[in-house]
């Protein structure tokens, strides 16, 4: 349902750490002249975890407003209480967004069987496309194949956001479930592999900078021209990985500021970048000559 290059776009903040509206509404015109497949509001790359109620509702409004039915918009409506999530992604239904991207429970550690219960309710109280978000690095457990493949079997989840790292436990949904279940790479280095196997697009990091490419990446892979997907795989890799030389969002919204597109502010915990990575990811940026 969902394919392509799809961005995990970031909220920019002004210097009183404000949502910044306008240059909002300008990244997200940057996407769709670059070609981006879909748009996706408060996932982890747009800081999700520190936008307050209100915050996050506007930011999906404005995305939505400004994407104007262009591409379809996703929004980041997972949290670790299942009530919440089914509250925040009923909210988004409600202000037309396309879909909803589903964040596995973070902190609470449930077992597989919690998960499934968890994604259960949301499928069956939320009736938009889902899409799972399996991010272990982020939420500190591992949502197994074998939950994703049951969970494949409600008709509006639709796919899953695997950023776990693990080719092979894609590859097993993909085996026992890929005609009821979409694979969508969570990992920009690991996009090529896994479409490879049959996933079906990328929710990018990198994209936020560089869409035009990722886009132009994705595409050769889904029209099996795999000599020139892998050119353009092995060309972006060491940008992917300087993209989380710190935590992600630093290094890319360091990146749009550096390229003249946001002011640089993330929100505490985060914080700016420090001096020594600061100076590698310039260098990794002036080789691509984005800045």
């Amino acid at each position: 349902m969902f394919t392509g290059s799809m961005v995990a776009i970031v909220t920019p903040f002004d210097r009183e750490g404000r949502f910044d509206e306008e240059t909002y509404r300008k990244l997200i015109e940057f996407q769709i002249e670059n070609g981006t497949d879909a748009i996706i509001p408060c996932g982890t790359t747009g800081e999700s975890a520190t936008v307050d109620y209100e915050e996050h509702d506007r930011i999906i409004q404005v995305c939505i407003e400004q994407v104007a039915k262009r591409v379809p918009v996703i929004a980041g409506t997972g949290s670790n209480s299942t009530a919440e999530a089914i509250e925040i992604s009923l909210h988004a239904k409600e202000m037309g967004a396309d879909a909803v991207l589903l964040v596995s429970p973070y902190y609470n550690k449930p077992t597989q069987e919690g998960l499934y219960q968890h994604y259960k309710a949301l499928a069956e109280k939320v009736a938009l496309p889902q899409i799972l978000y399996n991010v272990p690095g982020r939420t500190g457990m591992n949502m197994e194949a074998s939950t994703t493949i049951r969970l494949a079997e409600f008709p509006n989840v639709v796919a899953i956001k695997e950023a776990s790292g693990n080719v092979t436990q894609s590859g097993e949904i993909l085996a026992a479930a890929g005609d009821k279940i979409d694979i969508l790479s969570g990992d920009d280095f690991l996009t090529l592999p896994l479409m490879a196997c049959g996933a079906k697009g990328v929710i990018s990091v990198s994209a936020n900078i560089v869409p035009r490419q990722v886009k132009a990446m994705v595409s050769a892979a889904a029209e099996g021209r795999w000599e020139e997907a892998r050119k353009l795989h092995l060309r972006l890799l060491d940008l992917h990985q300087a993209m989380f030389i710190e935590s992600n969002p630093v290094p890319v919204k360091t990146s749009l500021a550096l390229m003249g597109m946001i002011e640089p502010h993330v929100r505490l915990p985060l914080v700016q970048m420090q001096p020594g990575t600061l100076e590698k990811l310039k260098g990794v940026l002036k080789k691509h000559e984005l800045i």
